[in-house]
């Protein structure tokens, strides 16, 4: 199958490269003349534009885009749009809104194009394990893709699956994600009690190595937390700074409107927002409401 691919940051790259592995054709383009360069020196096809990419796709063509979520991806679409024809296909495996991919969908069927939303799981380790992946769409959409899905996939008959129509791969995936914090905060804040036990002198690096094998809390992420330790086992260089890319605030706002409890990844969320808080107000505060009601000290700066 060929197949254009739009956006070769990281993922798109590495998928790229996947893809030609598993023997399809890749038209590739990006904004980064490098970064094309890079995936046509491994059998890709390079795109100098979108009309070059679409040029060089036999009808009906399919698009798959792996840019970031939100303006970039709505101007891609907005230029892909009039350039398509009837029954050719986008699929966005970025990490989009979900009701802007419903949206998205909407628009682009009274026009004849089909629209795939790809929920995208792997990170850096894709390329040799595979991805995981969610999709919405239509059955004739979908099935359209099974071949790339296949490919991308860990196996042919896992890790791939039609979740239900437009909008539900990306809220699949937007929920992985709110999952994800969660875990994550739960690994940071159990490893920084065993860091606070200094009696103990223990070695954080090991620990993680051990659960790695048999723990009932291993995980990829444990292997990556295992990996970090034994690179890095004071961390030094970090900064205590903790980004959202906004998968974590939709799956609470998510939650608020349809009345479901998310305590433990609304606390992740927050407790992201905190890392980012250099001259916390709050703690100052505390501090001094300390000082009032029972003379407790207050540390200067």
């Amino acid at each position: 199958m060929r197949v254009g691919m739009i956006g070769l940051g990281k993922m798109g790259a590495n998928m790229t490269r996947r893809l030609l592995g598993g023997g399809h054709e890749v038209v590739a383009l990006d904004r980064d003349a490098a970064a094309v360069k890079a995936v046509a020196a491994v059998g890709a096809v390079p795109a100098q534009s979108i009309e070059d990419l679409l040029r060089q796709l036999p009808a009906p063509r399919a698009v798959w885009m792996m840019v970031p979520a939100g303006a970039i991806t709505e101007q891609t679409i907005e230029s892909l749009t009039p350039l398509l024809s009837e029954n050719d296909l986008i699929a966005d495996g970025g990490n989009s809104y979900y009701k802007d991919s419903m949206r998205r969908a909407a628009a682009l069927a009274a026009r004849g194009i089909q629209f795939v939303d790809v929920g995208t799981s792997g990170g850096i380790g894709g390329l040799k394990e595979g991805y995981s992946l969610t999709f919405g769409g239509t059955p004739a959409a979908a099935k359209r893709l099974e071949p790339v899905f296949k490919t991308l996939a860990p196996a042919t008959d896992r890790g791939w699956a039609h979740v239900g129509p437009s909008g539900a791969g990306h809220f699949t995936k937007m929920v992985h994600n709110g999952i994800e914090y969660a875990m994550m905060q739960a690994y940071a804040e159990g490893f920084d009690l065993l860091q606070h036990k200094t009696d103990f002198k223990l070695d954080l690096a090991q620990i993680a190595q051990v659960w790695q094998s048999g723990s009932v809390v291993r995980s990829w992420l444990l292997d990556l937390t295992a990996a970090a330790l034994t690179q890095n086992p004071t961390l030094t260089g970090i900064a205590p700074y903790v980004e959202d890319s906004g998968e974590g605030r939709w799956t609470v706002m998510e939650g608020i409107e349809l009345g479901v409890a998310l305590p433990t990844i609304s606390l992740s969320l927050f407790s992201r927002f905190r890392s980012r808080d250099k001259d916390s107000y709050r703690d100052k505060l505390l501090a001094a409401m300390r000082n009032q009601f029972g003379g407790h000290a207050i540390k200067k700066d």
